[in-house]
């Protein structure tokens, strides 16, 4: 097996946000429990040439230093692991101190990812977050003191926000002097709270406005994006997410985690206890399959063309037209009207 990636999925969380969709419960009981369906995920698995490792939740910041270093140990048993590897951890500023920070960064870990998800503490509040901003900024402070890269969550688009707010939370953002910031528009995703409480975000049309300053907040900070929702300094992209994003292989571990290997479409039991119970499923993806999913995916790019073999040329000349694609002689590539109708544009060009 070629280059690839691991995905390591922690489902624990101090508390549940009620805007989260993804697999997390609130932590309980002993999380030692889970080394058994860790040990047989990655017994399971294909071997092969590791150069990312990204450990996902949840919030695996959670996890005991005891913990990673059984994690680690499992995977040099199996896997080679490239010198140069990009091994990121996801945490929240109240489930990570400075001592933690230094044991996993002594167990190989380079890129923290901080879920900040707001500047501001009225937010922080609606978003359901158990912290202060000024403990998110102490814990982004400490956590560029200890690791080589540092990057945060921030989240926008919530009910009545104006443009001069989000200004002045991604300014102080950016006063952090960051080299990578992901930036998400909050959606109700179905079976949240949120969802359930019929809550609304902001207008499609202040999205789409408050998408444009972020953008040009970002280009003259010299951060520009390279995907939808992420902006980085130049090699300073997330390479375990631009895996994902050109069609390359990565292997899930874990409740709940997916994962393309080899043609292959895998994806584990959502709950803990089914997880444990069995090792998951496993679907061979037709050739259409495959195509979509890279279509899906290589469209979120921004200063990548995709190839535009086989995409309808009628499909691309009217995308053209209405100002959303530009095309080269390396493929197409979404403008930044194409980024704010991508849904349509994918349709279009499916």
């Amino acid at each position: 097996m070629s280059d690839f990636g691991l995905y390591i999925h922690w489902p624990y969380c101090l508390s549940k946000c009620p805007y989260c969709d993804f697999a997390s419960v609130k932590i309980h009981g002993n999380t030692d429990l889970l080394k058994a369906g860790y040990r047989r995920d990655i017994k399971n698995a294909p071997g092969g040439h590791l150069v990312s490792i990204y450990f996902g939740g949840g919030t695996p910041s959670l996890m005991s230093a005891d913990f990673m270093d059984f994690l680690m140990n499992q995977i040099y048993q199996k896997w080679t692991v490239a010198p140069d590897a990009e091994m990121t951890l996801e945490a929240n500023p109240d489930a990570i101190d400075l001592e933690k920070m230094k044991a996993f960064k002594s167990m190989g870990i380079n890129r923290l990812s901080v879920g900040v998800q707001s500047l501001k503490d009225k937010n922080l509040k609606f978003l359901g977050r158990r912290h202060s901003v000024q403990t998110a900024l102490n814990c982004v402070r400490q956590a560029q003191e200890v690791f080589p890269r540092v990057n945060i969550d921030l989240m926008y688009a919530l009910p009545h926000q104006s443009l001069k707010d989000w200004s002045q939370e991604l300014n102080l953002a950016l006063s952090l002097k960051l080299t990578h910031y992901s930036l998400y528009q909050l959606t109700i995703e179905e079976g949240t709270v949120f969802y359930h409480n019929h809550q609304k975000t902001c207008s499609d049309l202040q999205a789409c406005r408050l998408y444009a300053l972020t953008d040009d907040i970002m280009n003259q900070a010299h951060i520009p994006g390279y995907e939808v929702s992420n902006y980085a300094c130049k090699g300073f992209e997330s390479r375990h997410n631009m895996l994902y994003w050109t069609g390359k292989d990565y292997i899930g571990i874990g409740p709940a985690a997916c994962g393309r290997v080899q043609g292959y479409a895998t994806q584990n039991a959502r709950s803990v206890g089914g997880w444990l119970k069995n090792e998951g499923e496993k679907e061979k993806l037709s050739v259409d399959q495959i195509r979509m999913e890279r279509l899906l995916m290589g469209l979120r790019l921004r200063q990548q063309f995709y190839p535009d073999r086989g995409i309808d040329s009628r499909a691309v000349e009217q995308a053209k037209q209405k100002g959303w694609i530009i095309q080269t002689r390396q493929g197409i590539r979404p403008t930044i009207q194409g980024i704010l109708m991508l849904n349509r544009l994918i349709e279009m060009l499916a």
